[in-house]
């Protein structure tokens, strides 16, 4: 069983099924939200349905803090490419941040790092194709 969580310093917290308290940081404009834990099958269903949810009050920016997310499955991927899409229905930006070395190049091994506006720390990517 995955232990996916989402988490962050900020006071505005929310409730998720399935994943409990998971708190969000909202600023005027834009909500951050920092995920914990594998992105995969068992942790997928919960966290659409929280990352949907968050996208109204998010205002024009929902941002995926990844830089504790160890792994990602193909679960995990339609997560964030199912959220992009219904956010741009929406007019909303999703920027996925901080992801890993390996969620990186598996980003850019499927492509998605053309479809999902991606921001890795300075030289991350670098690191990964040398």
């Amino acid at each position: 069983m995955s232990a996916m969580t989402a988490a962050s310093t900020a006071d505005d917290l929310t409730t998720a099924p399935a994943t409990g308290r998971v708190p969000a940081r909202r600023r005027p404009g834009h909500t951050t939200v920092a995920l914990h834990g594998d992105l995969d099958t068992a942790a997928a269903p919960a966290l659409r349905e929280h990352l949907l949810r968050m996208l109204r009050p998010s205002g024009r920016l929902l941002i995926l803090d990844l830089g504790e997310v160890p792994s990602c499955d193909e679960a995990g991927l339609a997560v964030l490419v199912g959220v992009q899409r219904r956010a741009a229905g929406l007019g909303i930006i999703v920027r996925i941040g901080a992801p890993n070395r390996q969620l990186t190049e598996l980003l850019h091994l499927t492509g998605l790092d053309r479809v999902l506006v991606v921001q890795t720390a300075p030289g991350a990517r670098a690191a990964s194709t040398a």
